[in-house]
């Protein structure tokens, strides 16, 4: 239901998403989940290495992805497709290349700091800093801003996280943000456009 349901306050005290409820434990925050399931689940050692300078440079990748790579590419998203579709009025062109030219920077620090000439951000093997760049970074490819066009380096890391993680699974985790424009298409409740839509607004300030 609605993030900021009576139902969804008892998951989460913040009323965000995405939010976990394992028995009675809950959770909140992505990064603090996914820490979460691979400490209860034993995940196998490169998602969350116990060496401690490789556990050290993912926590550095996670620290920095929310203010750079987090804080531009989900807006690609909010401007083409969200914020219209709950609005009835498109964003002015300038908005979307403002948030573009943040996002160029942050993708030119993440190619020459993180990156390097590595397979992938700490090394040889994928890890959740991988995963949690990946699935942001499609977010501008499903409104039609690929930003993995003309950066081979950044598109031969992609690969390699699609190869490492499979294909058909890669694909099936990003099938609604690669068709997120067919929502233009749907009919939103009025009451809910209403309610939305400053909050949305908000975000891009």
């Amino acid at each position: 239901g609605p993030s900021n349901s009576e139902g969804a306050g008892k998951v989460s005290l913040l009323k965000k998403v995405p939010a976990l409820k394992d028995g009675d434990f809950t959770l909140a925050e992505c990064t603090a989940i996914l820490l979460y399931l691979t400490r209860k689940y034993n995940t196998p050692d490169h998602w969350y290495p116990s060496d401690i300078q490789k556990r050290a440079q993912v926590d550095e990748y996670l620290s920095w992805h929310h203010a750079n790579i987090r804080a531009n590419a989900p807006k690609t998203m909010w401007i083409k497709v969200l914020i219209p579709l709950f609005t009835g009025q498109p964003l002015p062109s300038e908005k979307l290349q403002e948030v573009m030219e943040g996002l160029s920077t942050s993708l030119k620090q993440f190619e020459e700091r993180f990156l390097q000439d590595k397979a992938f951000i700490i090394g040889n093997e994928i890890s959740l800093a991988d995963l949690v760049a990946i699935v942001e970074l499609m977010q501008p490819v499903g409104v039609g801003c690929d930003v993995f066009e003309d950066r081979p380096r950044l598109m031969e890391w992609r690969r390699r996280v699609e190869d490492a993680v499979g294909k058909e699974l890669f694909f099936q985790a990003h099938e609604m943000i690669l068709n997120i424009k067919e929502l233009s298409n749907i009919q939103i409740d009025p009451q809910l456009k209403e309610q939305l839509a400053p909050v949305l607004m908000k975000m891009l300030k």
